[in-house]
């Protein structure tokens, strides 16, 4: 399902534990590290599809909600990620969840039905900022920012990324110049 801007709705996910480190994930088969998140089927509330892919993704859903980010933040994808021509969106606009992790250590199991993850760890609540792609730094930088007050971890120790926010709209293809007869 994607909007009438190009956007994918989606929802991300922050876990912390009892010490506000937050679950790092790291991607399978790649040097990349992120958050957990996926796409909200058609039928399904952002907390809904949390859950879901919660499971899916890490294995366990043994989380309290602690909130939401107020709104959708938005990130695009650059067109050298898109990964197939059926998959043709301009971006994704994301629904951040904070979640307290309830469960055990050993609750969390990467070997899901389709594993996306190989590897995982807590990390320093704003350290995800700093080494997340760049396409999607600034939207990182937002959900942790507006999340942060609700465990106590304080303002982010650096600025806002200077990468710019997705235009809100875009002409869609080719310009082509009318040439007026009269």
């Amino acid at each position: 399902m994607i909007d009438a801007d190009g956007y994918r709705p989606n929802v991300g996910m922050i876990v912390c534990n009892d010490h506000n480190q937050v679950l790092w994930a790291k991607r399978l088969g790649e040097d990349a590290w992120q958050f957990p998140q996926g796409g909200i089927d058609g039928n399904e509330t952002p907390e809904q599809a949390m859950f879901r892919e919660l499971q899916e993704e890490v294995g366990t859903s043994k989380v309290l909600i602690l909130g939401r980010t107020r709104g959708w933040l938005r990130y695009e994808v650059p067109c050298a990620r898109q990964r197939s021509a059926r998959r043709r969106y301009r971006g994704q606009k994301q629904i951040w969840f904070l979640l307290r992790f309830q469960g055990k250590e050993e609750d969390i199991n990467l070997a899901t039905a389709h594993p996306e993850f190989e590897d995982w760890q807590w990390v320093d609540y704003w350290r995800p900022v700093n080494e997340i792609i760049a396409f999607k730094r600034r939207v990182y930088w937002q959900a942790l920012q507006e999340l942060a007050p609700l465990i106590g971890a304080g303002p982010a120790p650096m600025p806002a990324p200077r990468c710019p926010e997705p235009s809100r709209a875009r002409p869609r293809g080719r310009r082509r110049s009318v040439t007026k007869v009269g």
